[in-house]
């Protein structure tokens, strides 16, 4: 007979289960909150290029390639400054009947250093070699990104926890969160082309760079119960 009932066991657990009453679910509440800390610019960015014309192509590809050689040995040659090559672009000029007369090509420069004055020296040196300044930023570097971005998110869910509070409190109930999310706003800082214009107008001197702050922004969403 025990054996019997034991054979329905997990039956009557499970009915006795949909028997008792479910918890009911307190009122949800959606809130956010944000937070931002500065972080110095301590990193710098230039962008030169160079172009080339040439009746056949191949012929300008040699040209821009040996001139950006050159550049490139140059500007490695300065210190404390990091250069790459950037985009290669190579396009047909055409005549009036709509034929290919020549051939036009520029290349870039991407120059990066920690020091202005150092880059502003190597941007210098570079217009010399008829490479035109077409940009000029500045940004945080990593590091200094990082420590700006975790600050700012301790301020923000700090702020979050606040936010609650006093909804809990002018309720007059308790709460729990429910759901948690962190965004980090990470904006590429643009080149300053009107800057770098106004700097081709000059007389090739070291162009004055000064660092100044970018502002760090974190967003903290999310829900929290209210305790009926």
């Amino acid at each position: 007979m025990i054996t019997r009932l034991a054979r329905y066991a997990p039956l009557c657990v499970a009915l006795a289960c949909a028997w008792l009453p479910t918890a009911r679910a307190g009122t949800v509440v959606e809130l956010s909150a944000s937070a931002s800390r500065p972080a110095a610019n301590d990193r710098f960015h230039a962008q030169l290029y160079l172009e080339a014309s040439a009746a056949d192509a191949a012929e300008v590809a040699h040209r821009l390639n040996r001139e950006l050689g050159e550049a490139l040995r140059i500007a490695r040659q300065a210190r404390n400054v990091t250069v790459r090559s950037g985009n290669q672009q190579a396009y047909p000029v055409f005549n009036r009947e709509q034929k290919i007369e020549s051939w036009r090509m520029r290349g870039e420069l991407l120059l990066e250093a920690g020091d202005p004055a150092a880059l502003s020296a190597a941007v210098t040196a570079l217009q010399q070699q008829r490479l035109a300044l077409s940009g000029i930023g500045q940004q945080p570097a990593p590091a200094t990104r990082k420590q700006a971005e975790e600050g700012a998110t301790e301020d923000a869910i700090r702020a979050f926890e606040m936010r609650a509070g006093q909804i809990a409190k002018t309720l007059g109930k308790a709460y729990k969160i429910k759901r948690l999310s962190i965004a980090q706003e990470n904006m590429a800082p643009p080149l300053l082309r009107g800057v770098a214009m106004a700097m081709e107008a000059k007389a090739r001197a070291p162009m004055p760079l000064e660092a100044g702050e970018s502002q760090v922004s974190v967003s903290v969403h999310g829900e929290i119960e209210l305790a009926d």
